[in-house]
């Protein structure tokens, strides 16, 4: 049978900040000075007002260990409790050299994001607001976060853990350096968080999403995920996917493919249909359902379905006129 259509991945956005790791401490003082001084007058950042009602005015996310970082090694111990609390067995010194960066003297984003999928986890960037923060803090996922803990002419890069918030009184909780449930006012946190563009995400088992995402987001994500631990690893995110936005054709789409992946080709031929059905100019899934209905010997269905990717112009018109050829 011919291989499936694979649409291009989309371009991504993605910050390669290098991580300075921890100072002397002579510095570290100086550094705190200098960001008290910075942060003194910030504000507090603000809510949406959709966020500001629905979020409940403390939350604590429970059951997240504990790592005391050493130096440089901020990145693997926070991605340790985020991975230790989302049920992988992992240690500080097993991610060391899967995510340290010794010419850097710390962790890279992209290194970060990657080893979670290496553990069988999800890595969702959130999009740098309050809202998602807190939102995700509620729903009970703790947040690695990425701060500037000095000047922007001389960063000292950290990665912290946020796993609470109390906003009566403005603050956060965070497991950060050698502190656990370390308490910091907002205002000062997010003027911090705001010198790294606001990095943030969470790690998920397949089958859960973050409360704070768009569709495009999740779908990013679980692609990145499925080309690193597979299609049928990724088949509960695609169905939590499609739980959540019945509507959205690429994530029926998306479901398809991997079913088929999976040799579950009449699953992905039902959901390609529904792919075709949310969007019925959606060439690429017509002819996925057209090469799958082929493969399944319903030569009927695979003719029109493929006269339709035919119809449509586009990338995906040639090989559906030579799949029709064929036939």
């Amino acid at each position: 049978m011919s291989l499936l259509a694979q649409p291009q991945a989309l371009p991504r956005r993605l910050q390669n900040v290098r991580l300075a790791g921890v100072l002397p401490l002579l510095m570290l003082m100086l550094t705190a000075i200098l960001t008290a001084l910075l942060s003194g007058c910030a504000a507090t950042p603000q809510l949406s007002s959709n966020a500001g009602s629905r979020l409940p005015d403390k939350a604590y996310v429970s059951g997240v260990p504990f790592h005391s970082q050493r130096d440089y090694q901020c990145g693997p111990a926070s991605l340790a409790m985020a991975l230790n609390a989302s049920g992988i067995k992992v240690s500080v010194d097993q991610l060391i050299p899967q995510v340290f960066v010794p010419g850097r003297e710390g962790s890279v984003q992209p290194e970060m994001m990657a080893t979670v999928r290496r553990h069988r986890r999800i890595s969702y960037p959130l999009d740098g607001s309050f809202d998602a923060l807190l939102s995700e803090v509620n729903a009970g996922h703790p947040v690695v976060v990425l701060q500037n803990l000095s000047l922007p002419l001389l960063p000292m890069w950290h990665y912290a853990v946020v796993i609470g918030y109390d906003r009566e009184r403005e603050q956060l909780i965070l497991h950060s350096g050698e502190q656990s449930r370390q308490v910091t006012d907002m205002s000062r946190f997010d003027a911090t968080w705001a010198r790294s563009g606001r990095w943030a995400m969470v790690a998920l088992p397949p089958g859960q999403l973050p409360h704070s995402i768009t569709s495009q987001q999740a779908t990013d994500s679980i692609a990145d995920f499925e080309a690193t631990a597979g299609a049928e690893a990724a088949l509960p995110a695609w169905q939590a996917l499609i739980a959540r936005w019945p509507g959205y054709a690429m994530g029926w789409f998306a479901l398809g493919n991997a079913l088929h992946a999976s040799d579950e080709p009449q699953a992905a031929a039902d959901a390609f249909v529904k792919a075709t059905e949310q969007d019925p100019a959606l060439a690429v899934a017509w002819l996925n359902l057209g090469l799958t209905q082929q493969g399944l010997g319903q030569q009927q269905q695979a003719i029109a379905s493929l006269q339709q990717a035919a119809a449509l112009p586009g990338q995906w018109q040639a090989q559906a006129e030579k799949a029709l050829a064929e036939m």
